[in-house]
């Protein structure tokens, strides 16, 4: 059976479970709570299907944005970062995040996923459905940093990045705010991420991006700088759509409650705000690109529309519509100007990761304080503590890694590429003269 049909059959079961109310439960002896919690557990099963289906959209964006001769590299790493943060996320992550009553900085539930076996009147989803949303959002966090290290980066080392960011890093961070913590007692408002999210794997990207070093060719000794465009921009739009459909599970299934009337307007609202956004955001990068290079880019209005999801989501089920479009037009013109940014302080990040996921986020912290009444001193604070924390662990690490020359491949296996020099392979063996 397709995914498309099963969707359908989702969708008709979810409305007909609405629709039915107290009669159905009446008749066929179910409780308002029990319709409410299979409503509720569907509902976040599908929307934790489309996060995880973000991971091919950055799969696709980050191969498209490179050089062909690195595609298996960047393909495996964004399989892994899914594989093993899973199952670490599984093991210790989940309890770091969720760590019950705790000291606000740092707690441990237990290892695993226990089983919840009754329905919770106060909590909908279950504990299993719980976690299948939670691990999607830990393995974003992962895998944005693989398009800012990609190109130079060694496979081993990408391994132990991604299991102590998904392992450790995301799920402290987490905590301090999901679960509970410090800078949820202060008021800080994230509501599905841009920092918590978006923001730790920009900086932590970003780190990477700098101690490794540009890829040969990108800087002249001079400073100026080569452009080094990716080998299919088709497979990169492609990317960003899919994000974009994703992030209709992770902007409003972070509603986490459903059923019931102010629920329901929140979760199509915030869908609404994630649409506007986005669009702003890749139209406003459109016409900045071509204000300043005097022809629309489309790899900046790609961005652009990616900078606006990471700017609304931080606030999408506090703002109006209209202030969603602000955000996002805001988000559009910041992303070029941030990869401009980095291009000036010869900073080499091949698919603008810290740009869209890093100043984005940062940007999605604030507007919340300024548009979505949340205290806007505390979103500073919040924003400049999930990137400070992101970006100084991943530096140290980074750096530990290149000390022991764990960090950067050969410059021979650099030319020749990652798949072959890391994997053994090739990603388009028809086109490889002489064969």
């Amino acid at each position: 059976m397709s995914m498309k049909r099963l969707l359908k059959i989702a969708s008709i079961t979810i409305l007909l479970l609405a629709i039915s109310g107290t009669s159905f439960a009446q008749e066929e002896g179910f409780s308002n709570d029990e319709i409410a919690f299979a409503i509720d557990n569907l509902t976040m099963f599908i929307c934790a299907v489309l996060v995880l289906f973000m991971q091919a959209g950055f799969a696709m964006v980050e191969a498209g944005f490179n050089s062909g001769k690195n595609t298996i590299n960047i393909l495996f790493k964004n399989l892994m970062d899914l594989s093993i943060g899973a199952l670490l996320f599984w093991f210790v992550g989940y309890g770091i995040m969720y760590p019950g009553v705790f000291n606000g900085i740092l707690g441990f539930a237990g290892f695993g996923v226990t089983p919840q076996t009754t329905l919770d009147a106060a909590y909908y989803p279950n504990i299993q459905t719980d976690f299948l949303f939670q691990v999607a959002f830990a393995a974003t966090a992962a895998t944005i940093v693989s398009g800012a290290v990609a190109g130079r980066l060694q496979f081993r080392s990408y391994l132990i990045y991604s299991a102590l960011l998904t392992g450790i890093i995301y799920p402290i961070a987490g905590a301090w705010q999901w679960g509970g913590g410090w800078l949820s007692e202060l008021g800080f408002h994230d509501f599905a991420g841009s920092l918590i999210v978006h923001a730790v794997g920009g900086f932590a990207g970003l780190a990477g991006a700098i101690v490794l070093g540009p890829r040969i060719g990108r800087f002249n000794k001079d400073g100026s700088a080569n452009a080094m465009p990716g080998h299919n921009i088709t497979i990169a739009t492609l990317g960003v759509f899919i994000l974009l459909i994703g992030w209709f599970g992770f902007n409003p299934g972070s509603v986490l409650a459903f059923t019931g009337e102010s629920n329901t307007i929140l979760t199509v609202v915030v869908a609404v705000n994630t649409l506007l956004a986005a669009c702003a955001g890749a139209f406003l990068a459109m016409v900045t690109s071509s204000l300043i290079g005097g022809k629309p880019d489309l790899s900046y209005a790609l961005n652009g529309m990616l900078a606006g999801l990471v700017g609304i989501t931080a606030c999408a089920d506090v703002v109006t519509n209209a202030e969603a479009i602000i955000i996002g037009a805001i988000a559009g013109p910041l992303v070029v100007g941030a990869m401009l940014l980095l291009e000036k302080l010869k900073i080499d990040d091949p698919v603008g990761a810290w740009p869209v996921h890093g100043a984005c986020g940062i940007w999605g912290g604030i507007a919340t304080g300024i548009f979505g009444g949340a205290n806007l001193g505390v979103q500073v604070l919040g924003s400049v503590v999930y990137a400070g924390w992101a970006f100084a662990i991943m530096f140290g690490l980074f750096s530990v890694l290149k000390m022991v020359g764990w960090l950067r491949v050969s410059e021979e296996e650099e030319i020749e590429g990652l798949d072959i020099g890391e994997h053994g392979a090739i990603g388009y063996p028809e086109f490889v003269p002489g064969d």
